[in-house]
């Protein structure tokens, strides 16, 4: 069984976030968002530089809104320059959708709202919380 992200070293953690951060989102993002690729980008302003920036992530569309996991945790600096807006833009299956509200829920909220195939993933892996947000465009 593997371990979730929560559980492993803070250091190994925090390796494994920055290599992804400077080695593999800049290449990610390329694709991230398209038609036919697994992963959506969001598009977020800088909480302190005002710069755009694009991160990709997972997520799913669920009604009206839309749910991204956060294997990193809580603090990573895509979600909260997202919190502190209060919106971001999210690129998804080759659809742009602007989002409004969004929310830290935890996994007994967010995995019942997911098909089957995404729940059954973070459930193994342990994501303990996700990102919700309102499509209002």
């Amino acid at each position: 069984m593997a371990l979730a992200p929560d559980t492993w070293p803070r250091q190994f953690r925090d390796l494994i976030r920055l290599s992804n951060k400077y080695l593999l989102n800049p290449v990610m993002v390329r694709l991230a968002g398209s038609r036919y690729w697994y992963a959506s980008t969001v598009h977020h302003v800088g909480r302190r530089s005002g710069k755009e920036f694009a991160t990709p992530v997972v997520a799913e569309r669920v009604g009206d809104r839309i749910i991204i996991p956060l294997p990193y945790g809580t603090q990573v600096d895509w979600l909260r320059n997202v919190l502190t807006a209060g919106r971001a833009r999210i690129t998804s299956k080759g659809e742009n959708y602007e989002l409004a509200a969004p929310e830290i829920i935890d996994a007994t909220e967010a995995l019942p709202l997911l098909s089957s195939d995404r729940r059954r993933t973070f459930q193994r892996v342990r994501i303990e919380h996700f990102l919700r947000a309102t499509i209002v465009k």
